[in-house]
């Protein structure tokens, strides 16, 4: 089919573009009569701002922005829906060489034991109180942004007060090596190749992994507005078909190579293909070791496009618990309805692939061996939205009163 429609999409140099990436650059886009252009930006308050003024028709985007923007969190009005998830996982907690060699000293081990390193985390913070040494500072991409959630869930379940025992702060994902080395923060949490390249150049450690933290857990997804979703429909449901297809074939462990080589390039990443190769196969250099990391980023397996309303839910729980938004039941059902699954079925009803007939399921419920769980523990039922927005604090159930 001749591509016909024109579609410019904003990305981040991430390995999670790597769905857009294939897309275009493998022809799946062109095969369903898109002409998909990309264009590299630096920060996801670009992306937001630029899909906005209508730039862009779709993004690469954090999956809580379509849900802060349906809350009326963005500084221009926008409306959003995601129809379709970049994939599952991808990203790393990372530290600095000299916080490394205090977490390590006090019992922080593998990159795959999120338990073990917030534990000796806690214990350096309790450690620094009352010293000259101050208050920890780390990074992440974006106050509305798994990242934010994920380091903040970590911290809390590790007993450390997210608001009172350190600081975050936000930064774009390629500064965050060049943040490290300069000592201007201590940790961050970022998307890949990000920690990796840090580790290279011998600043930081991986302390553990989203894949640890909550395995098969959301990261990006593709937002458009959706005022153009409802004008282009077609054009649409010819994307999300490219998008899948390229999803499949992202995910084969045979096309790892090509990949690495194609998202390594300046347009896209700009960074050392082995860095790339490392990361798209879960094979992390953290700084003290070489470590395989099952199921570290998926594009296709497990239902990894797929745009859960159960994940748009448990987002909007941590929105509520860090002060983001009131909890109302007007909220969640804005919440709740940014995620488009009518949308992705309707798109991929003609190519007969299996679909998840339901829109939600139950976090953390153990779908299988090793591909669903919070590493402390819990579970999220989205039937249950208000009992658990209830029971959650601001520094969790195991909180230290000490630090």
């Amino acid at each position: 089919m001749a591509a016909t429609h024109p579609i410019t999409a904003g990305f981040l140099p991430l390995l999670d573009s790597a769905v857009l990436v294939a897309a275009k650059e493998k022809g799946f886009a062109e095969r369903e009569g898109i002409d998909l252009a990309l264009v590299r930006e630096t920060s996801w308050a670009s992306i937001r701002d630029r899909i906005a003024v209508g730039h862009f028709e779709a993004a690469h985007m954090l999956a809580p922005m379509p849900i802060a923007a349906a809350l009326g969190l963005t500084p221009i009005r926008l409306d959003l829906v995601a129809p379709m998830a970049l994939g599952l996982g991808g990203n790393a907690i990372s530290v600095s060489r000299a916080l490394w060699k205090e977490m390590e000293s006090a019992g922080a081990g593998g990159a795959g034991d999120p338990a073990a390193a917030g534990n000796a985390l806690r214990q350096v913070i309790a450690g620094r109180r009352g010293t000259a040494e101050g208050r920890l500072r780390f990074a992440v991409v974006h106050p509305h942004s798994g990242h934010n959630f994920e380091l903040r869930y970590w911290l809390a379940a590790s007993g450390i007060d997210p608001e009172r025992d350190l600081d975050i702060t936000v930064l774009p994902p390629p500064l965050m090596p060049d943040a490290i080395a300069a000592g201007s923060i201590d940790g961050f949490c970022v998307g890949e190749p990000w920690s990796s390249v840090a580790v290279a150049r011998g600043h930081a450690h991986i302390a553990t992994v989203k894949a640890a933290i909550w395995k098969s857990s959301p990261e990006k997804v593709l937002g458009v507005r959706a005022d153009w979703a409802a004008a282009n429909g077609g054009a649409l449901f010819r994307l999300l078909r490219a998008l899948y297809r390229a999803a499949e074939w992202c995910g084969k462990a045979d096309n790892c190579a090509e990949l690495a080589e194609i998202l390594a390039g300046e347009r896209y990443l700009g960074q050392p293909v082995e860095i790339v190769l490392g990361a798209l196969e879960g094979r992390l250099d953290t700084g003290h070791g070489l470590q395989n990391v099952p199921d570290f980023f998926l594009p296709a397996a497990r239902a990894a496009t797929f745009p859960w309303r159960s994940h748009a839910l448990w987002l909007y729980s941590q929105m509520v618990r860090w002060g983001q938004v009131a909890h109302s039941a007007a909220n969640a059902e804005k919440a709740r309805n940014s995620f488009r699954p009518d949308l992705y079925r309707a798109a991929l009803q003609p190519l007969g692939v299996p679909v998840p007939a339901e829109d939600m399921k139950v976090e953390g419920a153990a779908l299988g061996p090793g591909t669903d769980g919070f590493f402390d523990g819990a579970v999220f039922d989205p039937e249950k939205l208000d009992a658990y927005i209830a029971g959650q604090s601001p520094a969790g159930k195991g909180s230290d009163p000490s630090i």
